[in-house]
């Protein structure tokens, strides 16, 4: 009986070596069903195009970065500010950046116009709301957007989406932004200020709730919000395309207390937009919009408007349509 143990063994090795084949290659294929072919590792050079020093576009991208340098490290992320909106398409659009910000309604404007590569425009994700804010001195005469006629207003600068909004909450008003106003192309880097040394009545700015810069002046300086009447966005509305993307919208009372008397304030509000074009890789957009999702409740943390990217409707981002690399990874996540 001794000589048949070699034989043995050596079935026993290749049952062994067999099953552990066999493990591997169990694994090899639940590794490939649990991974995405889009999560391969990208690389390269991305430029994000943000918005100005102090607003909320620039503040996310900073923490954005940092979240993509974790997730795809063998991409260098490269931040732009910008005035705004239209500039972003612009920069998008040329080619000159590869990924943004805009509001809906400059999208939406920008298409319609046919400007360059606005056929190429595609979205990744629908991110949070902008919510318009005309801030004035409390003890402004100003109440309503009527109100500013003969005023000096900062109304954002040329390539802002708050200076599309502005323009057409005044002419929905009744008032023509060239002729019955003094309007100033300033910023959220230095509107406050302008206000805060009586060198502007008010200012208009859109952006998430709370604006960090309109937060720290309502602290340091007696402001109220001025609110914009529904009629005004209904107003809006009968003119078509692009306005359809405003809608009625209330600031909460909390979000600026100082500066809100403990009072919600009515406002319109549109979706901001995560755009990039079809040049752009399936791989690279996939895992741009993945750290997007994912690093929601970090950034939240500090930019309390990135709170509200909800991957349920995130997917939504009309008027562009959706850019296969940012449909891969909806798809992937598909409860």
């Amino acid at each position: 009986m001794l000589p048949a143990l070699p034989v043995l063994s050596r079935l026993g090795r290749r049952r062994a070596l067999q099953g552990a084949a066999a493990a591997l290659v169990v694994l090899g294929l639940l590794l490939w069903w649990l991974l995405p072919l889009g999560q391969s590792s990208p690389s390269g050079k991305l430029t994000l195009s943000t918005g100005s020093h102090s607003g909320v576009y620039q503040r996310y991208g900073v923490l954005l970065k940092d979240a993509l340098a974790r997730d795809m490290p063998d991409v260098a992320i490269d931040l732009r500010t910008s005035e705004g909106s239209q500039q972003n398409l612009e920069r998008v659009a040329s080619g000159e950046a590869d990924f943004t910000i805009a509001t809906a309604d400059a999208v939406a404007k920008y298409k319609r116009e046919g400007l360059p590569g606005a056929a190429r425009l595609r979205g990744c994700a629908r991110l949070y709301d902008d919510y318009v804010q005309l801030v004035v001195p409390r003890d402004s005469p100003v109440r309503s957007v009527a109100d500013l006629r003969g005023k000096v207003v900062g109304v954002g600068q040329d390539g802002s989406g708050i200076r599309l909004v502005a323009d057409r909450l005044m002419r929905a008003a009744g008032i023509d932004p060239g002729k019955d106003i003094t309007a100033l192309p300033s910023g959220i880097n230095v509107a406050p200020g302008q206000l805060e040394k009586g060198r502007i009545d008010a200012f208009f700015w859109s952006g998430g709730l709370p604006t960090n810069t309109v937060q720290k002046l309502s602290e340091r300086f007696p402001v109220r919000l001025v609110a914009v009447e529904p009629e005004l966005v209904s107003k809006l509305h009968a003119s078509g395309d692009p306005t359809s993307y405003y809608r009625s919208a209330v600031m909460p009372a909390d979000a600026y207390p100082q500066a809100q008397g403990g009072l919600p304030v009515e406002t319109i509000a549109v979706a901001n937009l995560l755009v990039t074009t079809d040049r752009m890789s399936a791989a690279q957009t996939e895992g741009f919009t993945r750290t997007v999702i994912r690093s929601r409740d970090r950034i939240g943390n500090t930019v309390h408007p990135a709170q509200l990217v909800d991957l349920r409707t995130a997917l939504y981002t009309d008027p562009l349509p959706l850019h296969e690399g940012a449909r891969h990874y909806y798809r992937s996540v598909k409860p």
